[in-house]
């Protein structure tokens, strides 16, 4: 076989090949749903279990179709701002606020163009794309990644010290003038099912709720642009942390084009610009994954682990009064409790430096929050651990108290 026609041969394999792959694109943005826009009406219901109204096209519909998070859109409505001018970063890398105060909207336009973002309520249509997942192995690799006895101190030690500097104010959503806690509980519920969606890692979730809570820390956000805030966090936490992340398109696609692309992506930018570019940050899944490497269990208990570390995403109070290495303490020693009649053993205690009388504040809270898990409204975080991937360990009974009760 002559040059030409090897060269003929390899165009047309290329020419199928990527055939193949628009077709693969094709069938999975057909799969897709639009989780929509979350709107009052939905937090209604949710609060009190009556469950969320999908049309056909999957996105969250209510009576009014009023914005969940948010007010409809007003060239009259005023933005709330910590800074209304820069924001300040000094030498010491902490970023400085000044109390909350409103402003008018042309008046925050002309001061700085950043707060921009917060005023285009426009929404738009970008074209659709869809993206390309591998298997989920994010166990496999943090395992490796951990598992180095050498290292596993010194990293155990840094990542310590790492979370007091990414920890969020514990108190900021009293400060906050236009949301409450009851919208971000329904914003995280929502990251999750996108996560589910995208098959996103466990790590990307939780560092996508980090980086939200760390903004709120600083900035004040009108309801009609929380979800903003989430999608981003989460644009940027994918960015970080997954190998292949959705396409920009597909967060705006997701959120059923409530906002425009190009918000997204000043929003982002704004985003990073309050987090000083620091995206580094320690989260109690991190923690979690790395105390099951120190001290081997069972893989149900691994897994209903995770499910109740990940339930105390949901609240700002009590589980952000607590560093994520502390959380993550609290997760192992009730799932162990629960299925193994254990609580925190002598490896980790050595490892960590914890002990159970430390843990025991967080255990509790954690316990609560556990018990309360099937009655709650917001059930993405539950319905995601039914799963055989996880030995469907949210459908167990949690205990009915603590030894230390």
């Amino acid at each position: 076989m002559n040059f030409s026609s090897v060269a003929r041969l390899s165009s047309q394999e290329n020419v199928l090949a990527s055939n193949r792959m628009d077709s693969s694109r094709m069938d999975r943005a057909k799969q897709r749903t639009i989780l929509g826009v979350l709107t009052e009406n939905e937090q209604h219901s949710r609060s009190f279990g009556q469950g969320v109204i999908f049309s056909k096209r999957g996105s969250i519909l209510d009576n009014s179709h009023t914005n969940l998070l948010g007010c409809p859109s007003s060239s009259s409505a005023d933005i709330y701002v910590d800074e209304p001018c820069e924001v300040v970063i000094p030498a010491s890398g902490e970023l400085v606020a000044a109390e909350p105060q409103v402003v008018d909207e042309e008046t925050a336009a002309m001061q700085h163009r950043d707060l921009r973002l917060f005023l285009d309520l426009s929404s738009g249509s970008c074209m659709d794309t869809s993206m390309q997942s591998l298997p989920d192995n994010e166990a496999v690799t943090t395992q490796n990644a951990m598992c180095l006895a050498e290292y596993s101190e010194d990293i155990h030690k840094h990542l310590r010290k790492t979370e007091i500097k990414c920890h969020p104010k514990s108190g900021y959503m009293r400060k906050q003038p236009d949301i409450t806690n009851c919208m971000r509980v329904i914003l995280v519920d929502w990251l999750v099912e996108v996560g589910q969606e995208y098959k996103l890692c466990g790590e990307t979730i939780y560092l996508a709720v980090n980086y939200m809570d760390r903004f709120l820390s600083c900035m004040s956000v009108l309801r009609g642009k929380l979800q903003l805030v989430g999608t981003a966090a989460l644009l940027l936490a994918a960015k970080y942390e997954e190998i292949y992340p959705p396409e920009v398109d597909d967060f705006v696609y997701i959120t059923d084009d409530t906002y425009t692309k190009k918000q997204l992506l000043r929003m982002e930018h704004f985003l990073l610009k309050v987090l000083a570019f620091d995206m580094t940050a320690p989260t109690t899944h991190q923690f979690l994954r790395h105390f099951l490497t120190v001290q081997a269990v069972c893989f149900k208990t691994e897994s209903l682990a995770l499910y109740v570390a990940e339930l105390s995403m949901l609240e700002v109070d009590p589980f952000l009064h607590y560093f994520p290495s502390m959380v993550a303490a609290a997760a192992f020693c009730l799932a162990n409790y629960t299925l193994n009649r254990s609580l925190w053993p002598d490896a980790l205690y050595t490892f960590t430096g914890y002990t159970l009388a430390e843990i025991v504040p967080c255990l509790k809270d954690l316990h609560k929050m556990y018990l309360s898990a099937y009655s709650r409204p917001q059930q993405a975080i539950r319905e995601k651990y039914k799963g055989s991937k996880f030995g469907n360990v949210s459908m167990l009974s949690p205990p009915g108290d603590l030894p230390f009760y």
